[in-house]
């Protein structure tokens, strides 16, 4: 796996969200009208687009993503996705990453809301959530979302052909929490039940977003890593929990960190009611502990279950690391309240 790609224009909701277009989750391509030149299921590789000069395949010219053949006739092509859990959108990164001479002028997106089992037919309702924009050559083009509701499908239409490299949906998976076991211990900061990263100060060489995903880290590119801190303190990030619950276990995983792994971890934690994501940073400082300052391993999971206070409910988690380094994923399991 690559390095993630850290623009340092991308919008907040590209830090925070999961992609639900990840096929890891379970995300995949479908259908589509015509991806003669590079196969749909490209578009929804986790890894960044590359390129590499001189390499050929049987229909032409090998390219990293989606990609139709020039279309001689009226219409456009597109490219229904199925996402990897019904979720409300808040964003889209369209990525014609070394697509130029090839790229399409303009896209839209339309989205729909199934049944478990159910896949989109002629007769399928779209609803347009991204009207058609412009697009450009070898470039992210960042679309936010404001839809309410939730939706398991996409369709990709690209006027009239052309190719995208990568198409990043990120969004809020929808858990209905309802028949829910309160006395199971459930991992409330996994990004599949609905968790997400409300800020951090530092993840110049991964997402802090990350350290949600589900299984272990396959390599060191795989985990939110901080630069090397030169002055005092330490590096954090703040979790907004899938659910309110009583954490019961903590599992702090660094997984192929081995010479840039923090010396140190603890977490604060509150319920919170009112406010904004942005206020809750500040707060955040003054929160009670969850855990102490522990001492941590290279290329280790730690498990924390005694060393926990006892604090209720609570809502986020403040995760500390000293002063700085690479974790590969945090597990925050607990009872819902």
């Amino acid at each position: 796996m690559a390095l993630p790609t850290l623009d340092p224009n991308a919008p907040e909701f590209t830090r925070r969200y999961v992609n639900l277009a990840d096929p890891r989750l379970g995300a995949e391509a479908i259908a589509t009208s015509d991806d003669f030149f590079a196969p749909m299921s490209r578009m929804l590789n986790p890894e960044p687009a590359v390129f590499i000069p001189g390499k050929y395949d049987d229909h032409g010219k090998w390219m990293d993503g989606w990609e139709s053949r020039r279309k001689r006739v009226a219409g456009y092509d597109w490219c229904i996705v199925k996402l990897a859990r019904a979720g409300i959108v808040k964003g889209f990164d369209i990525d014609t990453s070394h697509f130029t001479g090839n790229y399409p002028p303009a896209a839209s997106i339309e989205a729909c809301r199934l049944a478990d089992g159910q896949t989109p037919d002629a007769s399928t309702p779209w609803t347009e959530i991204v009207p058609s924009r412009g697009l450009q050559g070898n470039s992210h083009h960042y679309v936010e979302v404001d839809a309410p509701d939730a939706f398991t499908h996409l369709r990709v239409n690209i006027y009239p052909d052309g190719g995208i490299a990568r198409l990043r949906v990120y969004g809020q998976p929808l858990v209905d929490w309802t028949h829910a076991d309160r006395s199971a211990l459930i991992d409330l900061a996994s990004m599949e039940n609905g968790a997400y990263i409300v800020g951090t100060n530092n993840q110049h060489f991964g997402l802090a977003s990350t350290l949600l995903m589900p299984g272990r880290g396959v390599n060191m590119g795989d985990g939110w890593e901080t630069r090397r801190r030169r002055e005092p303190g330490n590096d954090w990030c703040i979790v907004a929990l899938a659910h309110p619950g009583v954490i019961k276990r903590v599992v702090v995983d660094t997984a192929h960190f081995k010479g840039n792994f923090p010396d140190r971890c603890a977490l604060q934690a509150a319920h919170v009611t009112g406010g904004t994501d942005s206020s809750l940073i500040t707060q955040s400082m003054f929160w009670p502990t969850l855990l102490d300052e522990q001492k941590l391993q290279m290329d280790h999971e730690h498990t924390f279950e005694a060393a926990l206070a006892a604090l209720g409910p609570v809502t986020h988690v403040r995760f500390n690391i000293f002063p700085d380094g690479g974790v590969s994923r945090l597990r925050l399991f607990g009872q819902i309240a």
